[in-house]
């Protein structure tokens, strides 16, 4: 059937995992397989292209070129910061010194958002920074619930599969007796046949000798009155010994 799955192990109520030679069979295995496969150049060729590039802002595109190129980092621009005066060849322009007064005013402007930006901060920032913490604290909660729906659910799943696989195990052992008492039942049987076979040979040749048909007597004397094999008893314990759990 597509797509049936087929289960060939139970580890909660396998055993032998633990016995010689299981684990350095499990390691040629492995190295088998290793053997067979044939690395590539590129093993990811049948991935598709990469896709690291697609976050990749200009910005950050020219970053990592110059970091390839191995050139230095350009120096921090404090131009926003002077005040520099008109150009020597324009002293006498007025417009010029109004261009400066006006990169002045923007300056001071600039300067002015800053101290109140940290005027703000001194007064609103304590509090800001105790709501920002109490929304971090609100996300690790609910991480830490998700974590822990996520574990119980983890644990929900491993005691079914034991659960399962604890009942699957008693069934398996179960008809596991069922066979080998089968088995003993099928040998024991076997041995009654031949039993009367034996028998039934032992009267043939005792009827061909009434008869006078000069029936093989040495051959019928040679007929066992019993199996000479292992004993129903030896053979059950064999069966149980081995398919015991």
């Amino acid at each position: 059937m597509a797509g049936e799955v087929i289960v060939d192990a139970l580890p909660y109520i396998d055993q032998g995992y633990d016995d010689p030679g299981v684990r350095e069979a499990a390691l040629a295995m492995v190295e088998e397989e290793c053997r067979r496969y044939r690395p590539t150049k590129n093993y990811l060729e049948n991935t598709g292209p990469e896709l690291s590039t697609a976050f990749e802002t200009p910005a950050l595109q020219r970053e990592m070129e110059r970091v390839q190129q191995r050139l230095p980092m350009e120096p921090l621009s404090m131009k926003r910061y002077e005040l520099p005066p008109p150009p020597a060849g324009r002293l006498g322009e007025p417009t010029a010194w109004s261009e400066a007064v006006d990169n002045s005013h923007a300056q001071l402007s600039h300067q002015a958002t800053r101290v109140l930006n940290l005027e703000l901060q001194l007064h609103y920032g304590t509090e800001a920074w105790r709501s920002y913490l109490n929304v971090l604290q609100a996300l690790v909660s609910r991480s830490q619930n998700e974590h822990t729906q996520l574990r119980k659910q983890i644990a929900t799943v491993n005691w079914e599969r034991k659960r399962s696989q604890t009942a699957s195990g008693a069934r398996l052992r179960a008809l596991r007796r069922r066979w080998a008492q089968l088995v003993s039942d099928n040998y024991r049987l076997e041995r009654a046949i031949m039993h009367l076979e034996i028998q039934l040979e032992k009267a043939k040749g005792q009827t061909a000798a009434e008869d006078g048909e000069g029936a093989d007597m040495e051959a019928v004397k040679l007929l066992p009155d019993k199996l000479n094999s292992e004993t129903e008893k030896e053979v059950q314990k064999k069966i149980e010994d081995m398919f015991a759990d």
